[in-house]
């Protein structure tokens, strides 16, 4: 697993990076969407290239390119307050190739890492699977007449669940499920040299660095997230290994 993800990049990866992209989504800051890139490819490609394999193999600073503007998104008509706005990250195309160029080589590994009870974002899961199965254990949880004391259904709030996201937690638990110190060093440095620029009315505030969080416009925060959601289940069936708990029949 680890010599594939810490291998050589090749340089059509780049291009597989940049045609897979939607060509017309928002830009980051520097206001060039992912269509300039495909429709003038054949003559920026090998620049391009060459900018990129010089970050994922070379390990040259990839901060100067990742800029993220953050833009307030009504989501109701009527605003009364700050709640009635979404926060959406606007990542630049030059640090979303690099993204996607890391992400498509962690989803080649994927299945080994998150447990088969995850349907969430997994690629040929639904999620909709675990929410019949989460209504079938509180459908028992009602029906059962005896022995009621010994069930327990745990619900978490998940809202803001990216934004939330602790820099330390997610670097121990890559280290934890056995990736490789350049592979958890390279996509802590994606997530840690980002800094943000707050848009209002068209105008540019001045850069801040975050000190948590995962933006929801980059391609490999989805696969970190899910590294996340793998703490708590482990532990459980570290507890249940013990004796200390059961799952439901």
């Amino acid at each position: 697993m680890n010599q594939m993800l810490t291998g050589v990049y090749m340089k059509e990866e780049t291009f597989i990076a940049v045609k897979s992209m939607g060509p017309t989504k928002a830009a980051g800051s520097d206001g060039f969407p992912a269509i300039f890139y495909q429709h003038f490819w054949h003559i920026i490609g090998q620049d391009v290239s060459s900018f990129y394999l010089s970050i994922l193999n070379e390990g040259m600073s990839l901060e100067s390119c990742n800029a993220t503007n953050i833009i307030l998104i009504p989501k109701i008509a009527q605003l009364t307050n700050l709640s009635n706005f979404r926060p959406i990250s606007l990542c630049s195309v030059l640090y979303k190739i690099i993204s996607k160029m890391v992400a498509n080589h962690f989803q080649k590994v994927l299945d080994c890492c998150i447990d088969e009870a995850q349907n969430a974002f997994v690629l040929g899961q639904l999620i909709t699977d675990n929410v019949l199965l989460a209504y079938k254990v509180l459908h028992t949880f009602k029906q059962k007449r005896v022995g009621r004391r010994d069930f327990l259904a745990l619900k978490l709030d998940m809202s803001k669940s990216y934004d939330r996201v602790e820099w330390s937690f997610l670097c121990q638990m890559l280290l934890k499920m056995g990736f490789a110190n350049l592979w958890v060093d390279f996509n802590m440095h994606c997530i840690e040299s980002v800094f943000y620029l707050i848009v209002i009315n068209e105008c540019e505030g001045e850069k801040f660095k975050p000190t948590r969080g995962l933006r929801q416009g980059d391609p490999l925060s989805l696969y970190l997230f899910l590294i996340c959601s793998e703490g708590l289940p482990n532990l459980m069936r570290l507890v249940e290994k013990d004796g200390m708990m059961r799952e439901l029949e």
